[in-house]
């Protein structure tokens, strides 16, 4: 009579380190526009035009922004900054959210703008692979 024995063969795959350097804050304060100066030109002397392209490169709709002029609270502005921030796991609040768009409408614009352009592309992938 022949046996079989059963043997359990453990193979550990190589698996990709992800090492990124941001970090759950904005990468600006709200009224930091000496890193993007040409931008907050834009966003203080055209705003609306500002607001669509922002809004575009956030995967928006182009002329979703222009609704703000139509109410006290802008709710495109608070739900732009909302979406980012939980797109890039940016921690703060919806109340902290609704101020800035009511109070500092292009400087918040700005610096949606300044954190989409900064986070694109941001990880990076490393092969572990054993010798």
């Amino acid at each position: 009579m022949t046996e079989y024995t059963q043997e359990t063969m453990v193979v550990n795959q190589p698996r990709p380190f992800i090492r990124t350097s941001v970090s759950n804050e904005w990468s600006s304060n709200i009224c930091d526009c000496t890193e993007d100066l040409p931008q907050c030109c834009l966003a203080l002397w055209c705003l609306p035009c500002f607001t669509c392209k922002t809004s575009h490169e956030a995967g928006e709709c182009l002329c979703l922004p222009l609704l703000d002029a139509f109410g006290c609270i802008p709710p495109m502005t608070t739900a732009l900054r909302v979406s980012v921030r939980t797109r890039f796991g940016i921690e703060d609040t919806v109340c902290n959210d609704c101020v800035y768009g009511c109070c500092c409408g292009p400087c918040t614009w700005c610096q949606i703008a300044r954190e989409i352009k900064k986070r694109k592309n941001t990880i990076t992938f490393i092969n572990m692979s054993s010798r």
